[in-house]
């Protein structure tokens, strides 16, 4: 094997390794950002007061009284 095979072969894994972090770094970052944009909206019944909540959740306690409410459907 001669020095350009070699370093033909070497450039190609060094690309391969880092296109390979670049794919998984994409994704997580991309997971990690739908998780964050994701909200629920909540509706208290006992002083009417709007809120959201991260995560898809069913039930939150409203955040002024402390009323368990239902997430509001639309």
């Amino acid at each position: 094997m001669d020095l350009v095979s070699a370093t033909v072969i070497y450039s190609c894994l060094v690309a391969a390794v880092f296109l390979g972090l670049w794919a998984y770094y994409d994704r997580r970052d991309h997971a990690r950002f739908e998780a964050e944009r994701r909200h629920v909206s909540f509706h208290c019944v006992r002083c009417g007061h709007l809120y959201a909540v991260q995560g898809s959740r069913t039930d939150s306690t409203c955040p002024r009284c402390g009323q368990t409410n239902d997430r509001l459907r639309f």
